[in-house]
């Protein structure tokens, strides 16, 4: 079956049926279909956008009717870690609610939040959802992971997941504590690896706090400075010195897809490299939602991009 690829949608249900429009499905017994076609997302269906139970629900019905698959993005896994309780600290939760933190992980969740209008019942139902949901998909010809592919943080986490490559309560647990078994994994395959910047230099994010951690091109197995090594919010003053103790991750042995990075949409779509194509090209920031068609063929191509705006 051929498969199209899409990004991370964030709340924007207009676009995706604008998208899948585009791509030739149709609504028919309650989800979108295409005759000869299945979707596959990438994660990241939640924060951020104005519909974000539309987007939920067509989703769900689309995976409900086979038409598509779903993976897990990095928001859903803090959806569940905000509505889980921390097992070691009574009143508080995994992700945490309290002082600054809190105040910073509570408006990037808000949009969700919002639209579900204190129901528990309800929360409580997408956030079992969000649980089922696997981390990646891998297939003979290609694999489909939100953020990076690392075939060390993969296979460490693979043998302590549930069936269908699901997460376990004790993975959502150390996925929440740093320095636990599984942080470092779920950080790398659904944040997608950083590394440190030299001593004396750092940074601020798109909000403004200072960091000292820099998220990498992964894809690109030749960067030499931090600066070319960068990938994030635009304008950060990132030195442009040689890297130090970088081991780059082996490129994938077959075309991989993921989400998360936040492309340039003002740049033209193309291949990430030779075997990784990125489908987020900032939709909660102005830029379309995009989709990669995936007929088989191992040489990815930019002419395989389709987007609405």
């Amino acid at each position: 079956m051929d498969h199209d690829i899409i990004g991370d949608i964030h709340g924007y249900a207009d676009k995706l049926e604008a998208l899948l429009k585009e791509l030739g499905y149709r609504q028919t017994g309650g989800a979108w279909r295409h005759p000869s076609r299945q979707a596959i997302f990438v994660g990241d269906y939640i924060d951020r956008g104005p519909q974000q139970l539309k987007t939920l629900n067509l989703v769900r019905s689309m995976v409900d009717a086979g038409s598509a698959r779903a993976i897990m993005g990095n928001h859903e896994f803090n959806a569940i870690a905000w509505a889980t309780k921390d097992p070691l600290n009574d009143g508080q939760y995994l992700r945490t609610r309290d002082g600054e933190k809190g105040v910073h992980n509570e408006k990037q969740h808000k949009d969700f939040l919002t639209e579900l209008h204190g129901n528990d019942d309800l929360h409580q139902e997408w956030v079992d959802w969000f649980k089922d949901l696997p981390l990646w998909i891998e297939e003979d010809d290609f694999r489909v992971i939100h953020a990076c592919w690392s075939p060390e943080e993969v296979g460490k986490l693979q043998q302590h997941l549930r069936g269908d490559l699901r997460l376990t309560p004790k993975v959502i647990e150390d996925g929440n504590r740093k320095g636990n078994e599984h942080y470092k994994s779920i950080e790398t395959v659904l944040k997608g690896p950083e590394i440190a910047l030299p001593a004396g230099y750092d940074f601020k994010d798109g909000g403004g706090k200072p960091r000292s951690d820099i998220r990498i091109r992964w894809w690109n197995p030749d960067l030499t400075t931090y600066r070319a090594a960068y990938i994030g919010p635009k304008g950060a003053e990132i030195p442009d010195v040689a890297i130090i103790d970088y081991r780059p991750l082996p490129e994938p042995d077959r075309p991989t897809f993921i989400g998360h990075y936040w492309f340039d949409h003002r740049v033209p779509m193309a291949p990430a490299s030779r075997r990784v194509v990125c489908v987020d090209y900032s939709v909660s920031e102005g830029g379309p939602l995009a989709a990669y068609r995936f007929d088989g063929d191992p040489d990815l191509s930019a002419d395989r991009f389709v987007c609405v705006k």
